[in-house]
């Protein structure tokens, strides 16, 4: 068999060793799988572009991931979210689980006992996803503890505004292929605030900008929620003025005047507003 050329090392769940079921006849490998599905057991973990290599993004406890090898503390998986393929700990996953809830708070802590009192036993991030067995009177109860009533939501009942998802992030530090309320980045931010809409949304700028929405001009007047890209960079439109979006400028998830942003983006060298997205 002659391996076939893949487009994005990011999508394709091949690493010479192991490939999906799907891809036998397409690239080569050792072994062609279907994997096992599990799910994120720790808060936040990193997705590697190798074992122990740099981060390409993050994902969050709760999140189901199908695993296609397990080497040296390192598995070799897909995310169910976005597609997306690296590696993580092996130590990061347990096994899979539906999920019935969501955190829907910027942030929240899961409880040993049924009191705000009692050990916290995880520090939880907006989008993380749970099990809920039993409602209490102050209290989700889950597997592993209690998480306070008003910190979760049905996945059923979904946001209906990105833009406004955007906005709880505001003030959250910047940090490259972060995915959590402890660290994001801009087409992180982005993903949160869409798929919290049940919106499907790329991992990536570049895929974000390929697969949302429709192209508009630039003299057509922004609206709330249009998306606007650079080359490595996107943000969301809060009104006709102003924008929001996670950046290195700030080290923040910041406001900025819509038209000063993009020349201010130029300026340093990062180059012109490459395309504006209408979200349908």
């Amino acid at each position: 068999m002659t391996a076939q050329p893949v487009s994005d090392r990011r999508l394709t769940p091949a690493n010479g060793r192991v490939a999906a079921l799907s891809l036998a006849g397409v690239v080569k490998a050792d072994r062609y799988l279907a994997g096992d599905t599990r799910r994120v057991a720790a808060p936040v973990t990193n997705l590697n572009n190798s074992p122990g290599g740099p981060r390409d993004r993050q994902l969050l406890y709760g999140a189901t991931v199908t695993v296609f090898e397990d080497r040296d503390g390192w598995s070799f998986i897909q995310s169910a979210r976005d597609g997306y393929v690296g590696y993580v700990a092996t130590t990061a996953l347990g096994p899979a689980r539906d999920v019935t809830h969501m955190v829907a708070t910027p942030a929240t802590h899961l409880y040993r006992d049924e009191d705000f009192k009692s050990p916290d036993l995880a520090h939880l991030s907006f989008g993380a996803h749970v099990t809920v067995l039993n409602e209490t009177r102050r209290f989700w109860e889950t597997p592993e503890g209690f998480i306070p009533k008003n910190h979760l939501r049905p996945l059923e009942r979904r946001f209906t505004d990105p833009v406004t998802v955007a906005q709880a992030h505001f003030g959250t530090p910047y940090l490259w292929g972060g995915n959590s309320i402890l660290g994001i980045d801009c087409s992180g931010l982005v993903q949160a605030a869409l798929l919290a809409c049940a919106i499907s949304c790329p991992g990536d700028s570049d895929l974000q900008r390929a697969a949302l929405g429709s192209e508009i001009t630039a003299d057509t007047p922004p609206e709330r929620g249009d998306l606007w890209f650079w080359k490595g960079h996107v943000g969301m439109v809060v009104d006709p003025e102003t924008f929001i979006h996670a950046n290195a400028h700030h080290m923040a998830v910041a406001y900025e005047p819509l038209r000063a942003a993009a020349l201010r983006i130029e300026a340093q060298g990062d180059g012109p507003v490459i395309a504006r997205k209408r979200l349908t």
